[in-house]
């Protein structure tokens, strides 16, 4: 009796077995397996049999997909976000002074010396030390999203985005280009003085030209800069160039408003010039459809991941407001100068909304030149976003890929499939320099702390358990 040799092997999980057929001239089928997070097998169970999760999850994703986010003004923080004297926004879920990293101190220090809370920045330690004439809190409770240390002060001016559908709005301030900046946490003379030029200068005369303009179809710019290179998270150099297409007549013509024209000149450049200035249009685009995907009772569907520098946090539609959060991880990338991993804080900033929403280090696959940027090969970036579709319960046909045959890009991270796979999702983010006042170091990948999911997970099966036991 001979035995017979198979045609086909499949192998799953470890490659021991695989290699051993394969060594034998069999032809074999890898399949990249691996168990479950540890301790998540009956949240699993339980989650798999909730009769609400199907249906909760696909309307979750539907809302998500339904927005169109448009730029209907620009304003001060003051007058959209009724943000009074003392208040600060900041990015990421909830943290005190004490608990805050260099580049969220910096950044506050700064927003002090310019609201005129303190003369020199270093003083603004004793006021958030003493607590008592000033607060803080996360922008996205404010309906607002903040890049890096996110910090939002009153006389910030703001992009607002609106849902034509619902009239929801989200926010989001001016970006004010890379390097020694606010958000990164620098503070010197040269950072307020840039952000006093955008507060008297750039932000009155974009809103001079959205409202002479009519809104600006943010939603559409999205779609085609994911054609044209960007992935809309570190590379949005289609995109800011779009905007400024569809604005720089309208800037122009502000001059009948008696605009100074070299205002006008120094704004149209200092736009151009700053690569990353349609960001803070795409995180609270993004925000604006995620939004819509809040509150559904049974949805295991992620809407939010943010950090503060300090922790990495999520929310979950299912959930409510409650944020899951663990230690942010510092990012591994490519440093400017002679600036190394030592020099670099954790993970920081709302910019991961974009990853929330599909695009940013989901859609690497679009944005092969962001390789240079962040570290990592054009392969890397292909095999990412196809790796990103394990965790989400769909594709968004509206925000599609090229080189994967115009597949949508993946959608909707689900917190189950998270843990079954034990697959994180991909970020692609700037580093802070952990010194207060330091500025940016660098840019690179990170992925939240794995721990957040299953705590999430054990939230979500006990809903749908006592939702069984009230049946």
């Amino acid at each position: 009796m001979t035995t017979p040799t198979p045609q086909l092997v499949v192998g799953v999980g470890a490659d021991l077995f695989a290699d051993a057929v394969a060594g034998q001239a069999v032809d074999v089928t890898r399949v990249d397996w691996r168990p479950p997070m540890p301790d998540t097998a009956d949240d699993l169970a339980t989650l798999a049999s909730d009769p609400l999760r199907s249906a909760a999850n696909e309307q979750a994703l539907a809302a998500m997909l339904g927005v169109q986010a448009m730029l209907v003004d620009v304003g001060p923080a003051s007058e959209v976000l009724g943000l009074q004297e003392g208040e600060f926004l900041h990015a990421g879920p909830p943290i005190e002074w004490a608990r805050a990293t260099g580049p969220l101190r910096g950044a506050l220090m700064g927003g002090a010396a310019l609201e005129g809370l303190v003369e020199d920045p270093e003083d603004a330690v004793r006021l958030f030390e003493a607590g008592t004439s000033v607060s803080l809190e996360p922008c996205h409770h404010r309906n607002t999203v903040g890049p890096m240390a996110g910090v939002v002060t009153p006389s910030m001016w703001m992009f607002v985005l609106e849902d034509p559908t619902t009239g929801r709005r989200t926010h989001c301030s001016l970006n004010e280009g890379l390097g020694k900046v606010l958000r990164y946490g620098a503070y010197g003379p040269d950072v307020l003085t840039r952000l006093r030029w955008m507060g008297d200068v750039l932000g009155p005369l974009l809103r001079t030209a959205v409202r002479a303009h009519g809104p600006v179809d943010v939603t559409g710019i999205l779609t085609q800069m994911l054609q044209m290179g960007d992935e809309a998270h570190n590379r949005n150099r289609a995109g800011t160039l779009m905007m400024l297409r569809d604005l720089a007549p309208a800037m122009a013509m502000s001059r009948a408003d008696s605009a100074d024209p070299a205002d006008i000149a120094e704004s149209l450049r200092f736009i151009g010039a700053n690569d990353h200035f349609f960001l803070n249009l795409a995180m609270p685009a993004c925000k604006l459809a995620l939004d819509a995907a809040r509150d559904i009772e049974g949805s295991t569907m992620v809407v939010a991941m943010a950090r503060n520098g300090t922790d990495f946090g999520i929310q979950v539609s299912g959930t409510g407001d409650e944020w899951f959060t663990g230690p942010a991880q510092v990012a591994d990338g490519l440093y400017l100068g002679d600036y190394g991993p030592d020099d670099a804080n954790a993970d920081i900033g709302d910019s991961a909304i974009t990853e929330t929403a599909g695009i940013g280090g989901f859609a690497m696959a679009t944005a092969p030149a962001i390789v240079r940027l962040v570290g990592g090969t054009v392969s890397d970036a292909l095999a990412t976003t196809r790796r990103m579709h394990e965790i989400t319960l769909g594709e968004n046909p509206r925000w599609s890929v090229p080189i994967l045959d115009f597949r949508g890009v993946p959608s909707g991270i689900d917190v189950t499939r998270v843990c079954r796979t034990g697959i994180l999702p991909q970020i692609n983010t700037g580093m802070a320099g952990k010194v207060a006042g330091t500025g940016q170091v660098g840019a690179g990948l990170v992925t939240p702390p794995g721990e957040i999911f299953p705590a999430a997970l054990v939230r979500l099966a006990e809903k749908a358990r006592q939702r069984r036991r009230t049946r």
